[in-house]
Order: structure tokens, then C-alpha cells, then sequence
């Protein structure tokens, strides 16, 4: 079983040799089929073929192109904080992915924290989830999260996030890349962000631009970052990210892409000396936290450091004798907030 950072290196072609162009070309394989269901499913949408729902209340919603860590919850935070200081009753709403029955999942708990009077719905029938909000919760405006390619449910505005990291999959649909869907898809869109823009040049950025309006001429485009904001505790302390600074940590995550996480530790200046990684919305059980314990007490560092969405469903502030620290992030506009907050505007309910 490949690791994120592994599947990665293998699909970018950044793994070399005999055996890795031979897995490659499995995977070409196995794109095939998946592409044309992808594109079999969007056309029946598209042809009206498959049924769209309209709900009572505007929605807006949050996805990606690309499997996993684009900062999708990020932006779920932002537009709805924007909502409520509107003064508008919003709910978040997502389908739930790898939640245990009769609980929810790291995302849902981490958005809790974060929006606590933003009420977040899971379930798999997104709509009935929206009717249930309208109706039970008088909801006036819907986020959902991470829907670009449920299109069950009618949306208002479509906001896709790119990263820039890998914005468009190494060219490739899963599982030859991480495309959930071909390109082309981009059309759909009202509004795309480049998320992590500030680890690209400014022509570097052009060049991606350039190339989703290949796709979506007519897109308002927008620029991101994720700013680290404090270290939090499962306790809930908070402490500036500055605390451990120049110090020795230790790291892990079980995120869709490591290397945003990575980049967030480097910025904040830690001196990153062992690091971990797990599947993303990996379920840690009694084994994981006793080999991170072990892991952690091997080692000469000041903290342990793990991702927000990590430490929510730990619920630890220590592991062994080292204390559990996460980073929370914000995310802060570079370009396009304008733009990006009239597209919202005009969804306000009017008296």
C-alpha cells in the first residue's frame, strides 16, 4: 500500500526505474474505464438526463478537481464566517466521507470548533441533507463542502479549488493521477482559486491561469493562502506559532496531500527532524497511538505536531512525554476578494 507522498512520486513520474514505469502503465490502464464513467456521469447531467435538485435557499459550493488537500475546509471557514457577518443563519453540508456509523468525521469536527454557530449536516443524500437544514435548522444559505462532482444538488455558485501544488493531477485521471475528473470539467465552474499560490512565481501562476481559461474563458479567478494562525491543544490551549520556532519537532498527518502540511511547518521555521504519514481521514486507533508514543519518546524534539483535522480525532495533548501540538490554518485572499465577495453578495437574501 502506497503511502499519499509515495503515490505521488509514482504517478508524477518523479519515481523512476523498470517497475515504477510498468505500475504506471497499470494504472494507465485502469484510467481508462474510470475516465468514461466520469464523463458517461456528467453527461447525463449535463443532458438533463440525470436530475438536478433545486433547493428553496441559494447554495454555495466548495470542491476541487483534484483527490484531497486543495484547503477546501479553509474555504468552507471563509465563506461562511463572510455569511455570518452578513447576519445570514448558514449550514454546511457534506456527504460525511469516512465517518464511523452514528458519528462524524474529522472534517465535521474540525469545522465545529471553528464555526460553532455554524451547524454542519453530513449524509450521502446531500439533498435531503439541504431540505432537512431549510426546514428544521431555517437555514437561508448552504455551503456545501466538498461537492464540485455532486451535482445531484443545484448550486448558485460553484467555487473550485486548485493547488498549486499539483493543480491539474500530473495530466492524468485517477488512478494514473489525481484528477477526479478530466480537465474539461473547469467549464462548470464560477469561480476557481489557486490555494498555496505563494509557493509559486507570479508567472507561474499566469501559466496556470492561462491554462484553466483553456477550459473556463470566462472563470473569475482567484488567489490563496493558508496562513498558520496559532498552535491549539485537544485541551484547547493556544499559543503563538512562534513558540517553537528554530526548535526540533516531529511531525505526522494523515492528510490527501503531505506536502501542504510540510510546507506550513517550513514556513513557520521548525527544525522538522522525523516525520510520519497516514491515508487521509485515517481512523487512528489504539495501536497507532501507542507506536506514535513510542515514536515520539525516541525522539530528541521539544513537540509533536500534527494537522488540525489530525488532533480532533486524537484528542490527545500529549503523546508519551512530548506534548501534542496542532496548527491551525486561515486562509487569507492574494487576488480576487473583490470579485469573490461580489459573487456573494448578489446570493444575499433581500428584504
Amino acid at each position: 500500500m502506497l503511502s499519499p507522498s509515495e503515490f505521488r512520486d509514482l504517478v508524477s513520474g518523479r519515481r523512476r526505474g523498470i517497475p515504477a514505469a510498468m505500475m504506471r502503465l497499470g494504472l494507465r490502464l485502469a484510467e481508462t474505464p474510470y475516465s468514461l464513467a466520469v464523463r458517461w456521469r456528467n453527461r447525463r447531467y449535463d443532458t438533463g438526463k440525470a436530475e438536478i435538485h433545486r433547493v428553496a435557499v441559494p447554495v454555495v459550493s466548495i470542491g476541487n478537481l483534484t483527490l484531497g488537500g486543495t484547503g477546501k475546509t479553509p474555504m468552507v471557514e471563509w465563506v461562511a464566517r463572510w455569511y455570518r457577518r452578513c447576519g445570514v443563519r448558514v449550514t454546511a453540508i457534506s456527504r460525511g466521507y469516512g465517518a464511523e456509523a452514528g458519528s462524524v468525521n474529522d472534517e465535521a469536527l474540525e469545522l465545529e470548533q471553528k464555526l460553532p454557530d455554524v451547524p454542519h449536516l453530513q449524509n450521502p443524500d446531500r439533498v435531503a441533507a439541504a431540505e432537512l437544514a431549510i426546514e428544521e435548522l431555517d437555514c437561508q444559505l448552504i455551503v456545501l463542502d466538498d461537492a464540485f462532482q455532486h451535482r445531484r444538488i443545484a448550486r448558485d455558485l460553484d467555487i473550485v479549488l486548485l493547488d498549486a501544488l499539483e493543480p491539474f493531477g500530473y495530466g492524468h485521471v485517477f488512478p494514473r493521477g489525481t484528477l477526479r475528473e478530466p480537465k474539461s470539467g473547469l467549464r462548470r465552474a464560477d469561480v476557481v482559486v489557486l490555494s498555496r499560490a505563494d509557493m509559486l512565481e507570479p508567472s507561474d501562476r499566469r501559466a496556470i491561469q492561462n491554462e484553466v481559461r483553456r477550459d473556463a474563458a470566462d472563470v473569475l479567478w482567484a488567489e490563496a493562502v493558508h496562513k498558520p494562525r496559532t498552535l491549539v491543544s485537544a485541551a484547547g490551549e493556544e499559543r503563538p506559532v512562534d513558540l517553537l520556532r528554530d526548535q526540533p519537532v516531529a511531525a505526522f498527518c494523515g492528510l490527501g496531500n503531505p506536502a501542504g502540511f510540510r510546507h506550513t511547518l517550513q514556513s513557520c521555521g521548525y527544525r522538522v527532524i522525523a516525520a510520519r504519514e497516514f491515508a487521509d481521514h485515517y481512523r487512528y486507533g489504539r495501536d497507532d497511538v501507542e507506536s506514535l508514543a513510542q515514536w515520539a519518546d525516541s525522539l530528541d524534539v521539544a513537540a509533536v505536531l500534527c494537522s488540525h483535522k489530525d488532533l480532533v480525532k486524537l484528542d490527545l495533548t500529549r503523546l508519551g512525554s512530548r506534548p501534542l501540538w496542532a496548527i491551525t490554518i486561515g486562509l487569507e485572499m492574494l487576488s480576487g476578494q473583490v470579485a469573490l465577495e461580489a459573487r456573494l453578495d448578489s446570493l444575499l437574501p433581500r428584504p
